[in-house]
């Protein structure tokens, strides 16, 4: 994009609102509880012919640089440096604050081109709050409504102004977006003895999640190696899912942050569900999916249960077991990790596990190599003669029982997806075939074919049957 606009404010002004506007999506959270957004949240916008980017930030507030408040400043003055422009969102409604005139100072010696904006205009009482703003000397504020998307006009022709019309309407160039397919339809196959190669230099997204505190945006952090998410010793610090673009040894990544997920009885307060929410949306749009555990209290149930829903999505897991650092005897304890992966987690075979530590950095490199193996993995086509010799294989090994007397015959194999691999076997009374062979078919697929580690579909479909309608006369 040509270039990039920061919208700031003290809390409860509309950042995120004017946010979801320009963007054109209801992204990031918005609520009326103040201090909802704290982490600073980039993405494409729009506003009529103009093309940025939008950085979303949290309300300023006063504190120590080691308290939450403080922290979150930091995040909001680092993406008034990383702009090029910024909107200042005061509320016309309540008037100004004595933040929003520290605000305001701290602007100034910024020295980047301001536009001040007098959100919820749209209110009778808002007339006084407007001329108030002019007290900032900022110039002349825009009134707008972010939430009803009155004054974009006029919010336009302020930015024009203020970046100039050579910026505004310079040809920028294309930011990474990955795409990513959530409905897979059925494909045409080709009987062919090959299996496609796997194209390892296109974008993929990494959704992090687990547990609160199981250092998740720590991990994030340690992986672009700057401080680009907020964190700290308080649990549940990430509420919106936040995307970071990335680049490792040479492939665009697109990392996303989610908020921690508590068991669904304890998550009672609104703006925590609508959290959680956006973290489910947040696996349902990745590609592979990194579930943290705590290494010094792993496999709560809790944590199966995310794995569980991962596999139900989809989606290509992989386990990081953070905070090995802290960890003694780390042997012993990586043998019983491992064999408590196997036991607990039967669904998924394979399932690839990795200690790490997101504070110092230790084991990264192996989990990258790790995500990209389980991403080749869920990618994986296997073609359609080769599966057919395998089900003759498996077939003579151990025939499908007899249910009724009646043998159970498996006709046709073939893959009729991948992301991840889902199979279609045409037989006889597919409602017949017990659910303990299913099981066998694909522990054997999964070993024979070398997908461990991913969910495998397997759907059976019978043949029609011509002299079915011939059956319904007699009756």
């Amino acid at each position: 994009m040509s270039f990039a606009v920061a919208i700031v404010g003290r809390p409860n002004v509309g950042k995120s609102t004017l946010f979801n506007r320009l963007v054109g999506q209801k992204i990031a959270i918005v609520d009326d509880q103040p201090g909802v957004t704290r982490d600073r949240r980039r993405h494409d916008a729009r506003l009529y012919d103009l093309k940025f980017e939008v950085i979303d930030t949290a309300g300023l507030e006063e504190g120590a640089a080691e308290t939450m408040s403080g922290r979150m400043r930091i995040q909001t003055l680092t993406a008034v440096e990383e702009a090029d422009m910024v909107l200042f969102l005061v509320d016309a409604k309540w008037g100004l604050t004595s933040d929003d005139k520290t605000f305001a100072d701290i602007l100034r010696r910024a020295n980047k081109p301001v536009v001040l904006v007098a959100n919820k205009s749209e209110s009778k009482n808002s007339d006084a709050g407007y001329y108030e703003a002019f007290r900032l000397g900022l110039g002349e504020p825009v009134p707008i409504s972010a939430e009803h998307g009155e004054g974009m006009t006029d919010l336009r022709q302020a930015i024009v102004e203020a970046v100039g019309e050579d910026v505004a309407y310079a040809e920028g160039g294309k930011t990474f977006e990955a795409r990513v397919n959530v409905t897979v339809h059925d494909d045409e196959f080709e009987d062919d003895e090959t299996e496609p190669e796997y194209d390892d230099s296109k974008p993929m997204q990494i959704a992090i999640v687990g547990r609160p505190n199981a250092g998740k945006s720590t991990l994030i952090n340690q992986m672009v190696q700057e401080e680009r998410l907020l964190t700290g010793p308080e649990a549940g610090i990430t509420r919106d899912s936040i995307s970071v673009d990335w680049e490792w040894e040479g492939r665009k990544i697109r990392l996303f942050d989610t908020a921690g997920m508590r068991r669904k009885a304890r998550v009672q307060e609104k703006l925590e569900k609508m959290s959680v929410g956006d973290g489910l949306r947040a696996i349902r749009f990745a590609e592979v999916v990194v579930i943290v555990f705590d290494a010094t209290i792993p496999f709560e149930k809790q944590d199966l249960q995310i794995v569980d829903l991962i596999a139900r999505e989809g989606r290509a897991p992989v386990i990081a077991f953070n905070k090995w650092d802290l960890i003694e005897n780390r042997q012993e304890v990586l043998a019983d990790l491992r064999e408590k992966t196997t036991r607990l987690l039967p669904q998924i075979r394979g399932l690839r596990a990795v200690p790490i530590s997101g504070q110092t950095g230790a084991g990264l490199d192996i989990l990258m190599k790790e995500i990209v193996a389980t991403h080749k993995t869920w990618n994986k086509r296997i073609p359609t003669a080769k599966l057919n010799r395998w089900l003759e294989m498996v077939i003579a090994h151990h025939p499908p029982p007899a249910v009724r007397g009646r043998r159970l015959k498996l006709k046709y194999m073939t893959q009729a997806k991948t992301r991840p691999p889902g199979f279609v076997i045409s037989c006889t009374r597919p409602d017949a075939v017990p659910e303990s062979y299913q099981r066998y078919m694909v522990n054997a697929l999964r070993e024979d074919f070398d997908m461990p580690g991913v969910p495998i579909r397997m759907m059976l479909r019978g043949g029609d049957n011509p002299f079915a309608h011939k059956a319904k006369r007699k009756n």
